[in-house]
């Protein structure tokens, strides 16, 4: 859900974000909304801005997924194919973690690099500058987070439109969450100003309703995977890391062709000659 929350600042206040990763103060800013075909990336947590000079691709996670470093890789490849402009891409993570992050898909032949930004070590300052990104600095580095956390709520308060105010005011408190304990939260924000927003319920139901969509469609991919990689096993022997990582990003319609083309396969090379050519594809 929270992801969702940050896809709606980033769609709703696209500027902000452009300032903030690209320090582009222009104000010819749109949201690009694509038609390529985001499996296997997670498009609720996409996000992408154009700007006149480049597409801001931001992708947001609470925690780290260990096929990232892939998926941004096939992604830059599918922007560019298409749209041949600079593509900076930024991986936003909103909660602390002790998990290796890396910044960079890295094979012998091929290198790809992306910015990585852990919240939890940036200066909160920089938010209060830009009232879209208020949300982010409950999330920022502190040694005292009441502190912060009340002159996030204060700084919200001078907001003066009414429903801007309420809500980035439900938008701090349920990524507070993340970090701070529910009383410390309910102790600063009035609840009923969550509530009240317009934006509280439908976050809610549509996290909701795509969190029973993708739990029956990972599954079912999940399942794919394992009998693949068992089939696999049995007619060209061990399979490398490196392609069992690629083959658990692959969709499920892309395993299912997978299980179809491994039954002519004879050698090792037969399987990296098929993932290599669904990434060049």
């Amino acid at each position: 859900m929270r992801d969702n929350l940050c896809k709606y600042l980033a769609e709703k206040y696209p500027t902000a974000f452009t300032q903030w990763l690209l320090n582009d103060f222009s104000e010819d800013v749109s949201i690009l909304k694509t038609e390529l075909n985001l499996e296997p990336i997670r498009a609720d947590s996409v996000t992408l801005v154009q700007t006149q000079n480049c597409i801001l691709h931001l992708e947001f996670q609470v925690e780290p997924e260990p096929t990232l470093p892939l998926r941004m890789l096939d992604y830059w490849l599918r922007l560019y194919r298409t749209y041949h402009c600079e593509i900076v891409q930024v991986l936003i993570l909103l909660r602390r973690t002790r998990v290796h992050v890396p910044d960079v898909f890295e094979l012998p032949s091929t290198i790809h690099r992306y910015r990585v930004v852990k919240l939890w070590e940036e200066d909160p300052n920089q938010f209060f500058q830009i009232p879209a990104l208020l949300p982010f600095a409950v999330l920022g580095k502190t040694d005292n987070e009441s502190a912060l956390l009340q002159a996030v709520a204060n700084q919200i308060n001078q907001i003066e439109s009414e429903q801007t105010r309420k809500e980035l005011s439900t938008v701090v408190q349920l990524l507070a969450g993340l970090q701070y304990s529910k009383e410390l939260i309910q102790s600063i924000f009035r609840e009923g100003m969550m509530r009240e927003s317009v934006i509280y319920q439908e976050i809610l139901q549509e996290g909701e309703r795509k969190g029973r969509q993708e739990g029956r469609q990972e599954g079912q991919r999940e399942e794919a995977c394992t009998l693949i990689l068992r089939q696999l096993t049995r007619r060209v022997g061990p399979i490398p890391n490196t392609f069992v990582t690629q083959i658990n990003a692959l969709s499920l319609n892309e395993l299912e062709s997978l299980g179809e083309d491994l039954l002519d396969f004879q050698h090792l090379h037969d399987l990296e000659m098929w993932l290599g050519s669904r990434l060049d594809g």
